[in-house]
């Protein structure tokens, strides 16, 4: 429950920030990044580290190669792997799956409000919000199949 709520709270801030200043900062990042490997490994030992730092390594191996590509930030890429050092690769799977659907959904809002697709290439859009909704609604499932 801690760490839903954590987790919570810092999409809130990310999704504000990557809106507001197009960033999602290391200093929310990293501190909770250290926050998650310690809880996780106070409340599960040395599997819980594990299962922390397997998260972790899924969710950046899933937005490294957009990162690479040039089409995705630093910042995005940290926060999903933040969302798996959080909660495990599980999670963050389901989460990522989540997060490609509603940045689809977010791409076709900016290509209708930017007049078309020609309009649209080379402007971004804050796929933090699509990293904080994915992670929101696997929360959801995960509730609602308890």
């Amino acid at each position: 429950m801690l760490i839903n709520v954590i987790l919570l709270v810092i999409l809130a801030v990310c999704v504000v920030t990557d809106v507001r200043k197009r960033k999602i900062y290391n200093k929310v990042i990293f501190p909770s990044l250290v926050a998650a490997f310690v809880l996780n490994t106070a409340m599960g030992g040395l599997s819980g580290f594990g299962e922390s730092i397997i998260g972790f390594s899924v969710g950046l191996a899933l937005l490294l190669i957009p990162y690479i590509l040039g089409g995705m930030g630093a910042g995005d890429v940290k926060l999903l792997a933040l969302v798996g050092a959080l909660k495990g690769y599980e999670f963050v799977l389901e989460s990522f799956i989540y997060t490609a659907l509603i940045g689809g959904l977010l791409a076709v809002v900016v290509i209708m409000t930017r007049g078309g697709f020609r309009m649209s290439l080379g402007v971004g859009m804050p796929y933090g919000v699509a990293i904080a909704g994915g992670a929101v609604v696997a929360l959801l499932m995960d509730v609602t199949l308890l």
